[in-house]
């Protein structure tokens, strides 16, 4: 399907709408069924309806149909929404989302399975309901819409006739209607889904001449009358989207002859040729058409040319744009819009360019020495970190809407396990950049899938140890040294210690005599393959996934630790950078290389004490650091720097999840901005680097995954093998 920027915007929209429907159904299903709820649901499934009949998405509008007469009728008391039937119409969300899937797949959302699968819905949510309704005939549209004509209901001749019960809809299109993404006819055919077009007539008397004539411009109206048992808040919505560009009048069934006489007042068409159409379509009878035109007040003189828009009197229907935001509660001033994150993408990386390159130009203007062009390079940095600042608030949003997609993930894993659990949610308004809100889903629905499965026990099992029988998955979010750390945490029966460490020594993870800490047994459960679980089950059990788990969070340049108390439930750590593309950084250097490491991260600078030059000289290198010992590494050995050290050596002291480690470099550079670059595959066998940027100089500067080497100092102070160096010299992968 044509991907054009209306349907885009469509997709969204009805994507995020799905969602809201979706969470409300959830609180429903507790027993929140409230009319604040109902309301909520009605207006999304009423704007997915509408939205899809403009775009002829007959099967969306087909089926959201049901759903919103179901919460039409509860809206007014007349239907039960019950726990079974919040759960039907969650079904119903599910196959909306599918729906959306298919044609954005570029199918027509007719699968004959599909079709199938929503009629089955529907009859459980009718059955669950007590809901009703009358067939009706729809009346489609005739293919030639530009002849003036009545649609008239079988059986009807070529005479005139009249439609009893039908209320009456006078439309007029605005000349730019189809300039502003509308079609006319869309709304009309919507008006199918809830009534029948009982009669027609088509307005073409502002068609201009052949030379004037312009394809893009609309010269149409209609006059109809409209079979319905929809009100006329229904009736006026049909034509929600296409107010501004429309004069909408609605006279409600047996209006009295005045009402019409009102409106041939109104309309910019001679009285005569009105009249007739009214007449054609079946609002009026003849002689009910000549009373109106007996009326001495309708004078043609004093009406405008044809053609011209005529804003309707405050009694008429038509609402104006802004008196539908004052009742939605909204200010007139709109302050959002919608933007296409590619397009953020490219301004961030553009933002970059421009910051090395205000990086070099501030090289430039220190060694010109020049004091006006040095201002003036500060005065360009300076602006250049207020657009970096805004431009990565962009890209930041609040995790609360990835938190809230778990509230289905609990629900449906829990019924399947046959659990009963409660997810509790704080930190929902932490933000973080988006691209790493869309990477760390799937490892969090995996870590949660995991807490309930294997985490939390049964309700009996629990009840028998003196827990509660409902268990608890906790997701917390929070800022912390200039990273974002999520926390997945259960009550259950916690991480079985003895299992993990049998399974590691039969697979030859560990050796039976290997002494390790709790947390290095734990971390055991990332290997690839390392499962404990008793038996496999649709949920785990299979050794895939954890690994995974940790690949992707590593991807993210994250980190991930485990917690666990046995009989009091496993927390999981999960420690993020705030963004992946531009950081406040601290330029160090080792021989001939630069590295930069998160200024967030660093704690202070520090010269190694004479007394202290042995210690610090060992494998397990270290000092004293504010009354406590502060392991050291050393980027030389790291890295296989082969340059002669320099007489002066400095210690930076970083600290990340708690921990403190002093990182060993001969010079101390500065703060910079970092601009973060992928790293090539040659280094991918380098630990402790997270990715390169580029100096002001033009030089390339590694950018140090900080967190990696605390946690890999510290296991190597412990006595486990976490200080090796690279494999390969440092400069000879970058001289490739």
């Amino acid at each position: 399907m044509s991907q054009d920027p209306a349907l885009e915007t469509f997709f969204a929209e009805c994507t995020e709408l799905q969602a809201s429907m979706e969470s409300v159904l959830l609180r429903c299903e507790q027993g929140a069924a409230d009319a604040e709820a109902i309301n909520e649901l009605f207006r999304a499934a009423h704007t997915i309806k509408g939205s899809a009949g403009l775009f002829g998405l007959d099967a969306i509008v087909t089926f959201t149909h049901v759903v919103e007469s179901v919460l039409d009728r509860a809206r007014t008391g007349e239907l039960p929404i019950s726990g079974a039937a919040a759960a039907i119409l969650l079904e119903g969300t599910d196959h909306i989302a599918k729906l959306l899937a298919s044609i954005v797949a570029g199918d027509d959302a007719q699968d004959p399975a599909l079709l199938h699968s929503g009629s089955e819905i529907l009859a459980r949510l009718t059955a669950e309901t007590g809901f009703t309704t009358a067939a009706a005939a729809v009346t489609a549209l005739p293919a030639d819409s530009k002849a003036a004509g009545v649609v008239a209901p079988a059986g009807v001749g070529d005479g005139p006739w009249v439609a009893s019960d039908c209320w009456h809809i006078s439309v007029r299109f605005n000349v730019n209607v189809l300039q502003n993404g509308m079609d006319p006819l869309s709304f009309i055919r919507y008006l199918t889904t809830f009534g029948t077009i009982a009669g027609l007539a088509t307005i073409d008397d502002g068609l201009p001449s052949l030379e004037d004539f312009d394809a893009e411009c609309c010269y149409l109206g209609f006059e109809i009358a409209f079979q319905s048992q929809a009100d006329r808040v229904r009736i006026e919505g049909a034509f929600e989207f296409v107010r501004e560009d429309c004069t909408l009048n609605v006279l409600v069934p047996h209006a009295p002859v005045a009402e019409f006489t009102a409106l041939l007042g109104r309309l910019p068409e001679a009285n005569e040729r009105l009249a007739e159409l009214l007449v054609q379509c079946g609002s009026l009878t003849a002689e009910e058409s000549r009373a109106c035109l007996s009326v001495p007040e309708l004078n043609d003189a004093a009406r405008p040319a044809q053609g011209t828009d005529i804003a309707p009197p405050a009694s008429v229907t038509e609402r104006q744009n802004d008196g539908r935001r004052a009742s939605d509660g909204k200010g007139g001033d709109s302050r959002s819009i919608r933007v296409d994150g590619d397009k953020l993408d490219r301004l961030i990386d553009w933002v970059g360019e421009l910051i090395i390159a205000g990086a070099a130009t501030g090289a430039i203007a220190r060694q010109a020495g020049l004091p006006v062009l040095q201002e003036s390079a500060l005065q360009l940095a300076h602006i250049v970190g207020e657009i970096r600042d805004q431009a990565l608030k962009l890209r930041m949003v609040q995790i609360g809407s990835t938190f809230s997609k778990f509230q289905r993930v609990v629900r449906d894993v829990a019924r399947e396990t046959g659990k009963s659990i409660t997810l509790e949610v704080s930190g929902a308004e932490t933000e973080l950049d988006r691209t790493l809100v869309e990477g760390i889903t799937d490892p969090l629905t995996h870590l949660v899938r995991n807490s309930i499965d294997h985490g939390i026990e049964t309700p009996e099992v629990r009840l028998a140890s003196g827990k509660p029988a409902a268990g608890i998955v906790r997701l917390k979010a929070y800022h912390d040294a200039g990273s974002v750390v999520i926390e997945v945490a259960d009550d259950g029966g916690g991480l079985k210690r003895e299992r993990i460490v049998r399974k590691a020594i039969d697979r030859g993870l560990i050796s039976a005599d290997q002494s390790l800490s709790d947390d290095q047994i734990y971390a055991l459960i990332f290997e690839p393959g390392f499962s404990t679980a008793e038996q496999v089950t649709n949920l785990s059990g299979r050794g895939v996934g954890m690994d995974v788990v940790k690949r992707n969070i590593t991807a993210l340049r994250g980190t991930v630790e485990v917690h666990s108390e046995p009989g009091r439930g496993t927390r999981i750590y999960i420690r993020l950078p705030l963004t992946l593309a531009i950081i406040d950084g601290f330029q160090v250097g080792v021989g001939p290389q630069d590295f930069v490491l998160p200024l967030a991260l660093v704690e202070e600078c520090v010269e190694i004490d004479t007394n202290e030059q042995a210690a610090a000289e060992t494998p397990t290198g270290h000092i004293s650091s504010h009354g406590s010992v502060l392991p050291l590494i050393r980027l030389r050995d790291l890295f296989g720097i082969r340059e002669t050290r320099g007489r002066r050596q400095s210690v930076v002291v970083v600290r990340s999840a708690g921990k403190r480690v002093g990182i060993v470099v001969d010079e101390l550079v500065g703060e910079l901005q970092a601009v973060i670059k992928p790293l090539s595959k040659l280094f991918s066998q380098l630990q402790g680097i997270g990715g390169s940027t580029i100096l002001g100089t033009g030089k390339v500067a590694l950018i140090l995954d900080v967190p990696g080497l605390v946690a890999r100092t510290h296991a190597a102070h412990r006595g486990a093998d976490g200080g090796r160096r690279a494999t390969r010299p440092i400069q000879d992968l970058i001289s490739e």
